[in-house]
């Protein structure tokens, strides 16, 4: 319920730049049988932006992947907050740096005010890596997660 309806909520993306990353996370996902999941919200409840995806990971269900592949792009716009979460299958895969580097990737194109590019950069580095460590499986593939983006408070 909205106890202010004269207060109008704040929108992070256009109509436009969420339909860009869904589009980029459909795109990611043709070449992999990885998923990629995009989680926004204002503000982060925990101090490290990491433990705060991995709440959402879990929340989400993301862990029910065969391959355990499932990867997730958390923000708190308000917060100034990032951070790339990755389940077990594929963080196996590739170092700790990997992250970090994705992640600093992302801020950079936050600082000249680009959300939505920082973000499909993202998604599009993902879609490489998983690519590279987990090919599509062609007719047994299947779409394990949600594409569409999943807005917090």
């Amino acid at each position: 319920m909205n106890l202010f309806p004269w207060k109008k909520t704040k929108e992070f993306l256009s109509e436009a730049e969420k339909q860009q990353l869904v589009e980029a996370i459909k795109h990611a996902e043709q070449r992999t049988s990885g998923e990629v999941r995009v989680f926004i919200e204002s503000k982060c409840k925990y101090v490290n932006a990491l433990d705060r995806a991995l709440d959402i990971f879990e929340q989400l269900k993301m862990y029910d992947t065969a391959m355990r592949n499932a990867t997730l792009v958390y923000l708190a716009v308000d917060d100034h907050q990032v951070a790339i979460y990755g389940d077990v299958g594929i963080h196996s895969k590739v170092s700790k740096e990997y992250w970090q580097v994705e992640v600093a990737k992302m801020l950079a194109h936050f600082r000249v005010n680009h959300l939505a590019d920082g973000i499909c950069q993202a998604i599009n580095d993902l879609g490489e890596a998983l690519h590279q460590h987990f090919p599509y499986q062609g007719p047994t593939d299947k779409n394990e997660l949600p594409d569409e983006i999943v807005f917090g408070k």
